[in-house]
């Protein structure tokens, strides 16, 4: 039996990730309980002392909804959102920046780091805390690793 385990992080423009959402169950989307996984990552933000009025958000179009921009909306926060061709026509103007969306690949390559450690990717873990605490130690490394970087000799 497999357990798939879906998360939300959030990530400075470099990929470095700050912030993590309880662990969300792989059979549900993208959108599932949002305002309360949201409201989590804020709050772990405005304990850290980082502010989220202004920041901006590129996500998928798998977190393409009103709900979604409204919470980020409530927070100051400012989403760059692709547009799901699944929701069909929408009345609303929805601002989608194609230049700024295409960083989104420091996204994908955080995403690959963090899959390269199998205590994360497997989750041999069975609490949520243990699992939480995992993750943080791998923002840790992959912080380390960035400002820590020795030039290869030749």
């Amino acid at each position: 039996m497999e357990i798939f385990i879906e998360k939300l992080f959030i990530r400075k423009n470099q990929g470095l990730p700050i912030a993590i959402s309880s662990p969300i169950a792989g059979n549900h989307h993208d959108l599932y309980q949002i305002d309360i996984h949201l409201d989590e990552l804020f709050q772990t933000l405005e304990k850290a002392g980082i502010s989220t009025d202004g920041l901006f958000i590129n996500a998928d179009a798998g977190f393409d909804s009103k709900e979604f921009r409204n919470k980020c909306f409530e927070y100051g926060i400012i989403t760059n959102t692709a547009i799901n061709p699944r929701n069909g026509n929408s009345d609303n103007i929805v601002i989608f920046e194609e230049i700024l969306y295409e960083q989104r690949y420091t996204i994908e390559r955080t995403n690959a780091w963090i899959d390269s450690y199998r205590t994360l990717l497997n989750r041999f873990d069975t609490t949520i805390s243990s699992w939480i605490s995992f993750n943080y130690i791998a923002f840790m490394v992959i912080l380390l690793k960035k400002i820590c970087k020795t030039k290869k000799s030749r």
